[in-house]
């Protein structure tokens, strides 16, 4: 009788455990059974949420996922990457990380003895990169005209002859378009007052109406605006020029400045611990969309290089991204105003 009581209670062990087993793999095969919420840590309009929106619609249309984009800005990008950190890692929450969020805050945010609310690698699932770009050093034209800018020496000698004069935008604390202006102030030897934004778009705004002097935009947000003649690009902030603008010169050979260089990049992580076969999934079909001509043709219209890499060669790729910008910020004194 005691034995009758021990297998039976073994079995239904069995069962219980089988049928928890089947569950859970009827849940994978069927992810995703319920709306993606993807996070854009920055306003619409800007860079980062121009990166997003193109895969929102190719997911739709191609594979009948349904993202919804949630434009969470503030911080540098950080409210919305905490709230990511801190959601179950089922795979129903994205984040598009930046070369801010998860490069330069870090050391940004810690070398004045601040702390981020979350760990950049211990509180994510690296997904995949999705692309890559040059910022843009742009110039209000009547700022421009007014003093008679024409060229990156040119802007570089007016800021030694009038330290503080020069306001300089950004989207926000921390993000590439503040870092490649520190970069930029330290290797110049200049001072340029940082005025940070909520995102890109207000900023923008503000360059075109006249109230700030000069931004060192991403190319998505500016590129239209230069086209028109409404923006003033004087060089792009990568190591090579832009298929987007072959005659714009890099800041690095327009000013001599060898070495110079801060680029943008954009990618998809989760929360950490999410389920390998979810993220193996969601990994598989975005680098299809990041890759499909749809999506490229996008991207390269709007001056960036899609990539699609997989979860363990992005992880890598944020580490190493933490390092350079931890000797950057560490080298231009950077801090968060």
């Amino acid at each position: 009788m005691k034995w009758d009581r021990y297998f039976a209670a073994l079995k239904a062990i069995v069962v219980f455990y089988c049928a928890a087993t089947s569950v859970v793999a009827i849940a994978q095969a069927t992810f995703p059974s319920k709306p993606i919420r993807f996070i854009v840590p920055f306003p619409a309009g800007g860079a980062t949420d121009n990166i997003a929106r193109p895969l929102q619609n190719e997911l739709l249309q191609t594979v009948k996922w349904n993202v919804v984009i949630d434009n969470k800005p503030g911080a540098g990008g950080n409210i919305g990457a905490e709230a990511v950190a801190k959601s179950p890692p089922d795979g129903y929450t994205w984040l598009m990380a930046s070369v801010g969020t998860h490069g330069i805050n870090l050391p940004l945010y810690t070398q004045g003895g601040g702390k981020l609310p979350f760990d950049p690698i211990k509180d994510f699932t690296p997904i995949t990169l999705v692309a890559e770009l040059p910022n843009v050093l742009v110039l209000n034209p009547d700022f421009a005209l007014k003093h008679n800018i024409n060229s990156v020496n040119d802007l570089i000698h007016y800021a030694k002859d009038n330290p503080g004069k020069v306001n300089m935008a950004s989207s926000g604390n921390g993000t590439s378009i503040h870092m490649a202006g520190e970069l930029f102030k330290s290797m110049t030897k200049t001072f340029m007052v940082h005025l940070p934004y909520r995102g890109s778009p207000p900023a923008v705004t503000d360059l075109l109406a006249g109230n700030v002097d000069i931004m060192f935009d991403n190319l998505p947000s500016s590129i239209n605006y230069i086209r028109a003649g409404r923006l003033k690009a004087l060089a792009v902030t990568s190591s090579k020029r832009s298929p987007a603008f072959p005659d714009l010169p890099t800041i690095a050979e327009a000013a001599n400045l060898p070495g110079y260089e801060a680029t943008s990049w954009f990618g998809i992580v989760g929360p950490a611990n999410m389920p390998a076969d979810i993220l193996n999934k969601t990994s598989s079909e975005l680098i299809k969309a990041i890759n499909s001509p749809s999506v490229k043709e996008k991207y390269l219209a709007m001056g960036a290089e899609p990539v699609g890499n997989t979860p363990t060669q992005f992880a890598l790729f944020i580490r190493n991204e933490i390092a350079k910008w931890t000797k950057v910020v560490k080298d231009s004194g950077a801090r968060v105003d």
